[in-house]
């Protein structure tokens, strides 16, 4: 059970930066995935793959993992450089 902290970047069907002044902390898949033999479908039995907890800094998300013993990793995105254009 290993959990993951990380500022989600923005999705590319988005312009703004909305859901990404968040830190989200996720856990790795504990087990593979498997595949349903007559549909094709996918499925897990590891229901904390579907646990997104969020929090407003990277300090709250790493207390909470350290408060319950679980082990994490932090990464920072690298912050966006915005370039000004002149019209005319």
């Amino acid at each position: 059970m290993f959990a993951r902290i990380y500022k989600p970047a923005k999705t590319a069907m988005q312009s703004g930066l909305a859901k990404t002044k968040d830190w989200l902390l996720d856990y790795e898949p504990a087990t593979a995935r498997e595949t349903e033999p007559l549909m094709g479908w996918t499925g897990s039995n590891d229901m904390l793959s579907q646990v997104k907890l969020f929090f407003e800094t990277k300090e709250e998300a790493v207390a909470y993992a350290e408060q319950n013993g679980i082990p994490y990793a932090c990464s920072s995105r690298i912050p966006r450089h915005v370039e000004e254009v002149v019209l005319g």
